[in-house]
């Protein structure tokens, strides 16, 4: 037995990755070169990568989604465990995908060549990006459907019908009457008017609503024309995408910062309970609030690295995107806050008081009021609502890229034009479920499981796979290989230690004190919307499992350890996609491999050392 053996150094992920130039080595990788993707195309320049991940990352999630966690979790309580959750989790899974994509040049399925029993972790996070995505162009459709009543001469949510009672109108700005328990014109708009919102989904969800359906439409034609052409057609657009939207929402910012009241609703939003800080479900929302908002573990930040050059600096693009999203989430928080505050003083209420309706709401209610209140009202809607529908779509285009790469690469004779008109076909039919009365009831029951529960599990799943079975020390040769820097030990214990335990911990949690969800904190679903819930969260945690048998079952040797092995082991063709960069990764790992034998002499060592980088190469 070697010495390597004994002290049980000796990383399979090395020799299976070919390092070993033996000539059995060489057969296996001639044996699974049929299973490379066909040629890929790549990015017109780096800009277009750059701005195609801030059109990503930067979306709804940040203006719709995160004031409205944020509102729900107590304001200011919200931001400290943001950070801390963005710096010790977001940052390094943003930045590990950014890496695996660049690196294999492989889509978020076949990426597990890194570990082939791990594959259903990319199947499951296909079906989280589905799930996702099935909703978030629904509320495209309502920023279409809000863009196009911002042409009316007044704008219709800013007045009150004979029949809303104790009806305050959102074109109001100063304090008014009877006011005890009031609602703004524009949420009785909201409910009643463009959702024709049904009282509970007991007796079903109704049919769709004709108006609705058209902007869905409208909304999945975009999306269609964009993604047709692939990622030349998407990277082009994303110029616009990714650069419009702070136009506007800087101008709504200021125009907000000067209503009467907004200073409160805006303390609100920056000053901590303290005593929130100490709850977990807090923390919860942070993390699945980071994943929403970064689209980590959806699988769309691998695609579009798959299609960089090789020797692009990706660190540099993660640590811009990942800051660029925190900043346009925290303006988009003062802006709503500030909205908040305004009808806090109008209503007479406190700013936690103001909106009850929940979901997508705050949204389509907060805003809405306030561009009511602005000198030019039909312009300021205007710019808002484009902006919203073009935050969305630019989320929406990677999301069903991420789909479309997928089923691309499993039928690449398929052109992709066809692909994209049968991927934007399904996706329209399933959507005309949330144009129905009972639409948003789905729509939080979809998100609840669908959008957070699985994307969390898929982000365990990916760290555990990576970090633990690849190994870290691996991961940050592969890196130094590409791009020519060494890991910093802040990466190395996120990535070993931090990010999946803290990751866990939240899981286990929520598994352990879930509650019933409710819709808008006052309507409890039937127990056959939990059981669809619990199935769509299933289905997608299966897929681990099952792919982990077959994975075993394939490389099966009648010892099952050393069947474990193979089947979680790097396959031969996990190298970079060039031929002579897959020559040169090999020697430069053979050569590291040789280096860490001399210097370490135990598996609890070694663990030390690729904690604190102390591997020394020459």
């Amino acid at each position: 037995m070697s010495k390597s053996d004994k002290n049980g150094l000796e990383n399979p992920a090395f020799s299976e990755a070919g390092i070993d130039p033996a000539i059995n080595e060489e057969k296996k990788n001639a044996a699974e070169v049929d299973e490379e993707e066909p040629e890929r195309a790549v990015w017109g320049n780096q800009i277009e990568f750059l701005m195609s991940c801030i059109a990503t990352s930067v979306g709804l999630g940040n203006v719709w989604r995160f004031p409205f966690v944020a509102y729900l979790n107590g304001g200011g309580a919200f931001l400290i465990p943001y950070i801390i959750v963005l710096i010790l989790i977001g940052k390094p899974m943003y930045y590990l995908e950014c890496v695996l994509g660049q690196f294999s040049s492989r889509n978020s399925i076949k990426v597990w060549s890194i570990s082939p029993a791990m594959k259903g972790t990319g199947y499951a996070q296909a079906l989280g990006t589905g799930s996702i995505l099935s909703y978030y162009v629904s509320i495209i459709g309502l920023c279409l459907y809000y863009l196009a009543m911002s042409f009316t001469s007044t704008l219709p949510w800013a007045i009150c019908q004979p029949e809303w009672e104790n009806c305050v109108p959102s074109g109001e700005t100063e304090n008014i009457n009877n006011t005890a328990n009031g609602i703004s014109s524009a949420e009785y708009y909201f409910v009643r008017t463009v959702l024709q919102r049904s009282d509970n989904i007991d007796n079903g969800i109704g049919v769709p609503i004709w108006y609705l359906v058209l902007c869905l439409l409208a909304s999945w034609v975009l999306i269609f024309l964009i993604v047709s052409r692939g990622v030349k057609s998407s990277g082009k657009a994303a110029y616009f995408l990714a650069l419009f939207p702070y136009v506007v929402m800087i101008i709504l910012l200021i125009s907000t910062a000067i209503l009467p009241g907004a200073g409160d609703g805006i303390l609100f939003f920056i000053t901590p309970q303290w005593e929130k800080i100490l709850e977990l479900k807090v923390w919860y929302a942070a993390v699945t609030q980071v994943f929403f908002s970064l689209s980590v573990c959806q699988g769309s930040i691998i695609m579009f690295s798959s299609y960089n050059g090789f020797r692009q600096n990706v660190y540099r693009d993660a640590m811009i995107v990942t800051t660029l999203d925190t900043f346009t989430s925290l303006l988009s928080g003062v802006t709503i806050f500030g909205i908040l505050g305004n009808l806090a003083f109008v209503l007479d209420k406190e700013v936690g008081e103001v909106v009850g309706s929940g979901g997508t709401g705050l949204a389509f209610i907060s805003y809405p009021d306030a561009i009511a209140k602005t000198f030019q009202p039909q312009l300021f809607s205007t710019l808002f609502f484009l902006m919203m529908a073009v935050l969305g779509v630019g989320s929406a285009v990677a999301l069903l890229s991420v789909l479309n790469t997928v089923l691309m690469d499993a039928f690449p004779k398929v052109p992709v034009v066809y692909m994209s008109a049968i991927s934007c076909s399904g996706g329209f039919l399933i959507g005309l479920v949330y144009t129905t009365p009972g639409g948003q009831f789905i729509l939080e029951l979809i998100d609840h499981y669908g959008g957070t529960f699985l994307v969390l599990f898929c982000g365990i799943v990916e760290a555990v796979g990576v970090f633990w079975i690849y190994g870290l020390e691996n991961l940050c040769l592969d890196i130094e290989f590409m791009l020519g820097i060494k890991t910093s030990i802040y990466w190395r214990f996120c990535w070993g230690v931090i990010t999946p335990a803290m990751m866990i911990v939240v899981f286990v949690y929520a598994l352990v004190t879930v509650e019933a969800l409710k819709f808008g904190g006052w309507y409890s679903y039937p127990v056959s919307a939990h059981v669809s819930g619990y199935l769509l969260l299933g289905v997608g945690i299966v897929f681990v499992p099952i792919f982990i048998t077959i994975a075993m079952y394939k490389r099966r040797t009648g010892n099952l350890i050393e069947t474990i092995k193979k089947a979680f082991h790097a396959k031969n063709t996990w190298s970079p996609r060039s031929p002579a960069l897959s020559r040169e990764w090999r020697a430069f790992k053979a050569d590291a491999k040789e280096a860490r034998l001399l210097q370490c002499s135990s598996r609890l060592k070694h663990l030390a050392l690729s904690l604190w980088g102390g591997y020394k190469r020459s």
